[in-house]
Protein backbone atom coordinates (compact mmCIF):
# COMPACT_ATOMS: atom_id res chain seq x y z
CA UNK A 1 0.00 0.00 0.00
CA UNK A 2 1.46 3.52 -1.15
CA UNK A 3 2.72 5.50 1.58
CA UNK A 4 3.00 9.29 1.78
CA UNK A 5 6.87 9.79 2.84
CA UNK A 6 8.29 12.57 5.16
CA UNK A 7 12.03 14.10 6.28
CA UNK A 8 11.46 16.43 8.99
CA UNK A 9 13.88 18.76 10.40
CA UNK A 10 14.68 20.43 13.70
CA UNK A 11 16.90 23.38 14.30
CA UNK A 12 17.86 24.73 17.98
CA UNK A 13 17.33 28.12 16.63
CA UNK A 14 14.04 28.92 15.00
CA UNK A 15 13.03 32.13 15.42
CA UNK A 16 11.19 34.65 12.97
CA UNK A 17 14.24 36.03 11.12
CA UNK A 18 16.25 32.30 11.32
CA UNK A 19 13.32 30.62 9.88
CA UNK A 20 13.74 31.39 5.97
CA UNK A 21 17.65 31.04 6.14
CA UNK A 22 17.26 27.70 7.73
CA UNK A 23 14.48 27.05 4.90
CA UNK A 24 17.05 28.58 2.21
CA UNK A 25 19.87 26.14 3.58
CA UNK A 26 17.47 22.67 3.71
CA UNK A 27 16.68 23.61 0.07
CA UNK A 28 19.97 24.30 -1.42
CA UNK A 29 21.28 20.23 -0.58
CA UNK A 30 18.35 19.71 -2.27
CA UNK A 31 18.77 18.08 -6.20
CA UNK A 32 16.31 20.08 -8.38
CA UNK A 33 14.77 18.44 -11.22
CA UNK A 34 16.67 18.91 -14.28
CA UNK A 35 13.85 18.79 -16.25
CA UNK A 36 11.46 21.22 -13.84
CA UNK A 37 14.16 22.85 -12.22
CA UNK A 38 13.65 25.68 -9.21
CA UNK A 39 11.16 26.36 -7.31
CA UNK A 40 8.08 26.31 -9.05
CA UNK A 41 5.24 27.48 -5.87
CA UNK A 42 5.19 29.95 -2.88
CA UNK A 43 2.40 29.83 -0.17
CA UNK A 44 2.26 31.96 2.55
CA UNK A 45 -0.41 30.37 5.64
CA UNK A 46 -1.36 32.67 8.42
CA UNK A 47 -1.97 30.94 12.08
CA UNK A 48 -3.17 27.37 10.70
CA UNK A 49 -3.63 25.63 7.63
CA UNK A 50 -7.53 26.15 7.42
CA UNK A 51 -6.75 29.90 7.15
CA UNK A 52 -6.71 30.91 3.53
CA UNK A 53 -3.14 32.23 2.02
CA UNK A 54 -2.17 35.67 1.99
CA UNK A 55 0.43 35.19 -1.06
CA UNK A 56 0.34 32.88 -3.69
CA UNK A 57 2.85 32.69 -6.79
CA UNK A 58 3.45 29.96 -9.29
CA UNK A 59 6.90 30.14 -11.18
CA UNK A 60 7.32 29.22 -14.89
CA UNK A 61 9.67 28.52 -14.97
CA UNK A 62 10.96 28.07 -11.94
CA UNK A 63 13.30 30.08 -9.71
CA UNK A 64 16.35 29.93 -7.22
CA UNK A 65 15.38 29.24 -4.09
CA UNK A 66 17.13 32.22 -2.79
CA UNK A 67 14.43 34.22 -5.04
CA UNK A 68 11.71 32.38 -3.51
CA UNK A 69 13.04 32.72 -0.09
CA UNK A 70 13.42 36.82 -0.57
CA UNK A 71 9.77 37.01 -1.82
CA UNK A 72 8.66 35.26 1.24
CA UNK A 73 10.95 37.53 3.28
CA UNK A 74 8.37 40.37 3.08
CA UNK A 75 6.31 38.86 5.25
CA UNK A 76 8.08 37.09 8.05
CA UNK A 77 5.97 36.04 11.30
CA UNK A 78 5.97 33.78 13.93
CA UNK A 79 2.72 32.78 13.39
CA UNK A 80 3.01 31.57 9.69
CA UNK A 81 4.25 28.56 7.53
CA UNK A 82 5.49 29.27 4.19
CA UNK A 83 5.44 26.27 1.53
CA UNK A 84 7.50 26.09 -1.48
CA UNK A 85 6.90 23.54 -4.12
CA UNK A 86 9.64 22.10 -6.67
CA UNK A 87 10.51 18.90 -7.79
CA UNK A 88 13.33 16.39 -8.38
CA UNK A 89 14.18 13.28 -11.04
CA UNK A 90 13.06 9.80 -10.15
CA UNK A 91 12.85 6.82 -12.01
CA UNK A 92 9.11 5.62 -12.62
CA UNK A 93 8.10 2.35 -13.94
CA UNK A 94 5.35 2.81 -16.56
CA UNK A 95 3.03 0.83 -18.76
CA UNK A 96 4.87 -2.38 -20.08
CA UNK A 97 7.10 -1.84 -16.79
CA UNK A 98 9.06 0.67 -18.77
CA UNK A 99 11.01 2.81 -16.60
CA UNK A 100 11.27 6.63 -17.30
CA UNK A 101 13.24 9.54 -14.76
CA UNK A 102 10.01 11.96 -14.57
CA UNK A 103 9.52 14.93 -12.44
CA UNK A 104 8.15 14.93 -9.05
CA UNK A 105 6.55 16.96 -6.87
CA UNK A 106 8.26 17.81 -3.15
CA UNK A 107 6.85 20.63 -0.70
CA UNK A 108 9.13 22.03 1.64
CA UNK A 109 6.82 23.23 4.80
CA UNK A 110 8.24 25.54 6.65
CA UNK A 111 6.16 25.87 10.41
CA UNK A 112 6.93 29.53 12.38
CA UNK A 113 7.04 28.47 16.12
CA UNK A 114 3.35 29.83 17.09
CA UNK A 115 2.09 28.28 13.94
CA UNK A 116 -1.27 25.90 14.26
CA UNK A 117 -0.89 25.41 17.95
CA UNK A 118 3.05 24.81 17.71
CA UNK A 119 2.74 22.13 15.26
CA UNK A 120 6.54 22.04 14.22
CA UNK A 121 6.77 20.25 17.47
CA UNK A 122 5.56 17.18 16.03
CA UNK A 123 6.22 17.88 12.00
CA UNK A 124 9.52 19.98 12.54
CA UNK A 125 10.57 23.06 11.73
CA UNK A 126 10.91 22.30 8.53
CA UNK A 127 8.79 19.60 7.11
CA UNK A 128 9.97 18.04 3.32
CA UNK A 129 7.07 16.19 1.86
CA UNK A 130 8.60 14.31 -0.33
CA UNK A 131 5.24 12.62 -2.05
CA UNK A 132 4.65 8.84 -2.08
CA UNK A 133 7.66 6.18 -1.05
CA UNK A 134 6.51 3.90 -4.18
CA UNK A 135 9.68 5.19 -5.89
CA UNK A 136 11.77 4.23 -3.78
CA UNK A 137 9.94 0.84 -2.95
CA UNK A 138 8.45 -0.35 -6.42
CA UNK A 139 6.55 -2.99 -4.58
CA UNK A 140 4.59 -4.11 -7.62
CA UNK A 141 7.65 -3.78 -10.39
CA UNK A 142 9.16 -6.93 -11.59
CA UNK A 143 12.50 -7.60 -9.64
CA UNK A 144 14.69 -7.51 -12.87
CA UNK A 145 18.14 -5.99 -12.92
CA UNK A 146 17.05 -3.08 -14.22
CA UNK A 147 14.47 -2.61 -11.48
CA UNK A 148 17.08 -3.22 -9.35
CA UNK A 149 19.38 -0.41 -10.33
CA UNK A 150 16.17 1.98 -10.60
CA UNK A 151 15.30 1.82 -7.26
CA UNK A 152 18.74 1.79 -5.83
CA UNK A 153 19.15 4.96 -7.88
CA UNK A 154 16.36 6.88 -6.27
CA UNK A 155 17.32 5.55 -2.76
CA UNK A 156 20.63 6.74 -3.72
CA UNK A 157 18.90 10.00 -4.04
CA UNK A 158 16.88 10.11 -0.53
CA UNK A 159 19.64 9.15 1.10
CA UNK A 160 22.25 11.60 -0.22
CA UNK A 161 19.84 14.41 0.15
CA UNK A 162 18.99 13.38 3.89
CA UNK A 163 22.61 13.20 4.66
CA UNK A 164 23.07 16.47 3.07
CA UNK A 165 20.47 18.49 4.95
CA UNK A 166 22.33 16.52 8.42
CA UNK A 167 25.97 17.96 7.50
CA UNK A 168 25.33 20.95 5.70
CA UNK A 169 22.14 22.74 6.86
CA UNK A 170 22.68 23.34 10.21
CA UNK A 171 19.99 21.17 11.86
CA UNK A 172 20.14 19.52 15.11
CA UNK A 173 17.78 16.42 14.70
CA UNK A 174 16.24 14.50 11.17
CA UNK A 175 14.01 11.84 11.33
CA UNK A 176 12.48 10.18 7.95
CA UNK A 177 9.12 8.35 8.46
CA UNK A 178 6.11 7.76 6.72
CA UNK A 179 2.18 8.07 7.75
CA UNK A 180 1.64 4.04 8.29
CA UNK A 181 2.61 1.60 11.74
CA UNK A 182 4.97 0.42 9.31
CA UNK A 183 8.87 1.17 9.80
CA UNK A 184 9.92 2.89 6.29
CA UNK A 185 13.47 1.85 6.95
CA UNK A 186 12.99 -1.57 7.73
CA UNK A 187 10.18 -1.33 4.23
CA UNK A 188 13.01 -0.32 2.90
CA UNK A 189 15.81 -2.80 3.55
CA UNK A 190 13.41 -5.43 3.26
CA UNK A 191 12.43 -3.96 -0.77
CA UNK A 192 16.44 -3.48 -1.42
CA UNK A 193 17.42 -7.15 -0.05
CA UNK A 194 14.99 -8.34 -2.61
CA UNK A 195 16.23 -6.24 -5.22
CA UNK A 196 20.09 -7.01 -4.78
Amino acid sequence: MPDPLYLSIWFSDFEADDMLPHALSVMRQFPFSEQQPGVTYLALHPVSWNEPTILEQRFRPGVPPEQAVLIASDLLHEDYAYLFEAFWDLWIVGENDEWTRKPSQVKFLVHGTEFDGGIYEQEGHIQVDLGMDVPFLQDDAPLTIEAAARVRTNVQRLVDFTSKVEKNSGANTRLLWSESDQNFAQKLIARLQRVQ
